[in-house]
């Protein structure tokens, strides 16, 4: 069914099909030890959805076959899941695995019985990506709960003296989403600021800053509309339509798979339940990699987010159209 981000696309003459996928995103579950504003997936402490070892060891599986260089783990909190460190080092066992990602809340690795885990991650050179909304306290507690500026700013301080932000081979990027209704501001700016006062007052290092917009699906969409801003955000949203963004989007080269198993053209449309490509719900273990090509993306409102600005992706705004934001 054809979408009014579809007739965008067609209006500014730039298609949106995909490429050859490149990245696995797994999202392990719901899971989490936060409850923040702009959390797309609802995820939270009290959530049973969680990824089981069979399902698990049927997406290993694919990917011994699909072959995939990049595995993006996310959630909730991916290392809250009973299987992580047996999921991790599976992939780690896969020689052709060139990069394997941990999508981090940082807090996680303060929390009792979650000890070690900095050190396991990095024993198995996984690349982390931490959600760290701001380098001041008061937009961070606000966006991601009291106390979490502190305890974000204590798990930078144990990856850094792990090696992370520092050993070329232990990247570590953090996240910057904007706090309410309105686009991130340039990413290279934002990531200069946050680099002068993260290492000025925390000593802390880091590799990049992504700036990604908060897209107006499950929890944020919530609370666009309780705030009575849903309308404007689209609005905004719609407006700052930016056609160089769309060869670069997330969805061109990555398959997205739910912790049931099933398949997404990106991890938005699968809390929207949006099966890939627009069809019938598949799990990827029904799916040939191979016949991906070309083929078509479902889409909805919710997408103008990706195109918005500067773009935003799951490495951050998309500055180079003609490469995959992960790559």
């Amino acid at each position: 069914m054809r979408t009014s981000f579809d007739a965008h696309l067609h209006k500014h003459g730039t298609p949106l099909h995909r490429a050859a996928p490149r990245v696995l995103q797994i999202n392990v579950g719901k899971l989490c030890n936060l409850t923040c504003v702009h959390c797309h997936v609802n995820a939270g402490p009290g959530r049973k959805e969680v990824v089981t070892r069979d399902t698990l060891d049927r997406i290993l599986a694919w990917q011994e076959r699909a072959r995939l260089p990049i595995v993006d783990l996310t959630g909730g909190a991916p290392e809250m899941i009973p299987d992580f460190r047996y999921l991790v080092q599976r992939l780690r066992a896969m020689p052709w695995v060139e990069k394997i990602i941990d999508r981090c809340n940082l807090t996680i690795l303060l929390e009792p019985g979650y000890e070690g885990v900095a050190e396991f991650l990095a024993a198995h050179r996984i690349e982390i990506v931490a959600s760290m909304p701001c380098y001041s306290p008061e937009n961070v507690n606000a966006q991601r709960g009291d106390g979490v500026f502190d305890a974000s700013i204590t798990a930078l301080q144990r990856l850094n003296s792990l090696g992370y932000g520092i050993d070329p081979v232990l990247p570590l990027h953090l996240v910057f989403n904007p706090n309410g209704a309105r686009l991130p501001g340039a990413q290279a700016g934002l990531e200069a600021d946050y680099k002068r006062e993260l290492r000025t007052h925390f000593g802390i290092e880091f590799n990049s800053l992504y700036t990604i917009t908060n897209l107006p699906v499950s929890r944020f969409a919530a609370w666009l509309r309780h705030n009575g801003k849903y309308e404007e955000y689209l609005n905004l949203l719609i407006e700052s339509f930016n056609p160089a963004t769309v060869a670069g989007l997330m969805c061109r080269d990555t398959i997205n798979v739910s912790w049931q198993g099933e398949v997404f053209d990106c991890d938005f449309n699968q809390m929207l339940k949006l099966p890939l490509g627009g069809h019938a719900a598949r799990h990827l273990w029904d799916l040939a990699p191979s016949a991906l090509e070309r083929a078509p993306v479902a889409t909805g409102p919710h997408c103008f987010g990706c195109t918005a600005g500067a773009g935003s992706s799951c490495g951050g705004a998309i500055e180079h159209p003609a490469e995959s934001a992960l790559a």
